[in-house]
């Protein structure tokens, strides 16, 4: 499972460079919007690097673990990974995750629809990992 996760991170993270180079493709379903369609954030492109090399770090660990490396910080980094991707999922309860309240926008449909089960998925490839669920 830990290496789906891996090409998942890689890809995610490309695309977050993509943007920061200034492509647009693509980012209009990937910022969450209010009811009446205003961005809700804004992000400059130096944070959506910096969000595409989190990614790969991220994707790195999973790739560690995955190839038995349990050391202390490894585990300890995979266990924040599979908490962040989780509590992502869940959302802020307005405009991203499980529990939002505006659900009518472009947005919020790939929300419900793509990430939040990519973000399920990710966090429990990590956790479940980790509790050697994963045979």
């Amino acid at each position: 499972m830990l290496t789906i996760t891996f090409i998942i991170l890689i890809a995610i993270a490309l695309l977050h460079f993509y943007w920061a180079l200034g492509y647009k493709r693509g980012l209009d379903k990937a910022i969450p919007t209010g009811i009446k369609g205003q961005k809700t954030l804004n992000p400059p492109k130096v944070l959506t690097a910096l969000v595409g090399i989190f990614l790969l770090g991220f994707a790195y660990v999973a790739y560690m673990l995955g190839q038995g490396n349990h050391h202390n910080i490894m585990v300890y980094m995979g266990w924040t990974i599979g908490v962040i991707f989780i509590l992502r999922a869940i959302g802020e309860f307005n405009v991203v995750g499980i529990f939002k309240k505006i659900k009518g926008t472009v947005f919020a449909k790939y929300d419900t629809y793509f990430y939040i089960p990519l973000c399920l998925f990710v966090g429990y490839a990590f956790i479940s990992h980790l509790l050697g669920l994963d045979v």
